[in-house]
C-alpha cells in the first residue's frame, strides 16, 4: 500500500551531486517538498525543476527544502543540474527503493512524476502522482498547500 497523506514519510538517506549524501531526516523541524521525476534531461521534468528552480525563493520564504529524486545516476544529476544552474539538490534512487516506498513506480518499474511535501515533523501533507507524465504540479498551487501548514512545536 503507497503511503498518501496523513502518513509518516519513509526515511530515506542518498546519495546526491557535488559527493554529499543527503537524508530526509536532516531536514526535521522544517518541510520537504520531494519530487521524484523521471529523468535528467528530459523535455517535461527540465521544464518541471526548472520552474521550481526558479520558484526556490518562494519555498524558501516558507522554510521549505526541495529535493530532486530520480533513478539516475549521481554522474547525470550533476551534469543535469550543472547545465540548468539547480539550487536544490538532485538525489540518486538508482534501485528505485525510496521511489517505491512512496509508491511512485508505475506497473512495469517506470518511475512516474509525483510530489509530495512533507511537513515540519515529518508527515506527508500533500501527494500527487501523475498517471501521465505530461505534466507537473506549479510552483503556485505547492507554495498554496505549504502556507497552510500550521508550525511544527
Amino acid at each position: 500500500m503507497a503511503v498518501g497523506v496523513g502518513d509518516r514519510a519513509p526515511a530515506f538517506t542518498l546519495p546526491a551531486a557535488g559527493g554529499e549524501t543527503v537524508s530526509l531526516e536532516q531536514y526535521a523541524g522544517r518541510p520537504v517538498v520531494l519530487v521524484f521525476y523521471p529523468g535528467d534531461d528530459t523535455p517535461v521534468c527540465t521544464k518541471q525543476l526548472n520552474s521550481y528552480n526558479d520558484g526556490l525563493d518562494q519555498f524558501e520564504a516558507l522554510d521549505a527544502q526541495v529535493l530532486g529524486i530520480s533513478a539516475q545516476g549521481v554522474e547525470s544529476h550533476e551534469k543535469f543540474s550543472g547545465k540548468h544552474g539547480f539550487k536544490f539538490p538532485l538525489l540518486a534512487d538508482t534501485d528505485k527503493k525510496v521511489a517505491g516506498l512512496y509508491g511512485t513506480l508505475g506497473p512495469i518499474g517506470f518511475p512516474r512524476r509525483s510530489v509530495f511535501i512533507v511537513d515540519a515533523g515529518g508527515t506527508i501533507r500533500y501527494a500527487h502522482r501523475a498517471i501521465a507524465g505530461l505534466t507537473y504540479r506549479p510552483v503556485s498551487e505547492l507554495v498554496e498547500v505549504l502556507q497552510g501548514l500550521t508550525p511544527a512545536g
